[in-house]
């Protein structure tokens, strides 16, 4: 009788002990995901290869009025910042979006921002002042935020993308970018096509 006691015990234990572990490992997987991770802050995801979303195409106007096609960027790694000039994380980002693009813009790697819900001479003033020399959308109504929407939320503002050369997004930062998050998701871009 105390045997078949001790040995209830040591089944419940363990029946305990395998439910803890699966619930664990169901709160991992739903919480990382078995296709993403996040960073330490939470703010950035990196999609693995096979598991990238595909990032819509797009045509639009530049803030200087020049048309931007999106699928003419096929074949490159893009750096893509939803920003306005109006958004206080987006002006302390614009220093590490300008030194990046001076970084790897010669690597072949180009950088693309959209403009929302912001006036074109706003637009401008603020890339004057950052030094900031690549290209911006004029999405003053936020189609172009909306078609991006489609591959990977974007509820803040900044929220930036890298884009594969195969046109799927590689990674997500949302809030302001920092210099090891994106040399991390380029890096990762770069070697996972």
């Amino acid at each position: 009788m105390v045997f078949k006691a001790k040995r209830r015990t040591v089944v419940t234990t363990a029946a305990a002990v395998v439910v803890l572990l699966v619930a664990a490992l169901v709160v991992t997987v739903f919480t990382h995901g078995n296709s993403s991770s996040a960073s330490d802050d939470g703010n950035m995801v990196a999609y693995p290869a096979g598991h990238r979303p595909a990032a819509p195409d797009f045509a639009a106007t530049s803030l200087t009025g020049a048309p931007i096609n999106f699928a003419s960027y096929r074949g490159k790694i893009v750096v893509l910042n939803v920003w306005g000039s109006w958004c206080a994380p987006c002006v302390g980002e614009g220093q590490t979006l300008k030194y990046l693009d001076e970084e790897y813009g010669p690597k072949g790697i180009a950088f693309l921002g959209d403009d929302i819900q912001d006036t074109p001479a706003d637009a401008l003033a603020f890339l004057r002042s950052a030094g900031i020399t690549y290209p911006s959308v004029n999405d003053a109504n936020g189609a172009v935020e909306q078609r991006l929407a489609i591959a990977v939320p974007i509820s803040a503002t900044p929220t930036t993308l890298v884009i594969d050369k195969t046109g799927h997004v590689a990674g997500v930062i949302e809030g302001a970018v920092t210099y090891p998050d994106m040399t991390t998701l380029l890096n990762d871009a770069a070697v996972t096509q």
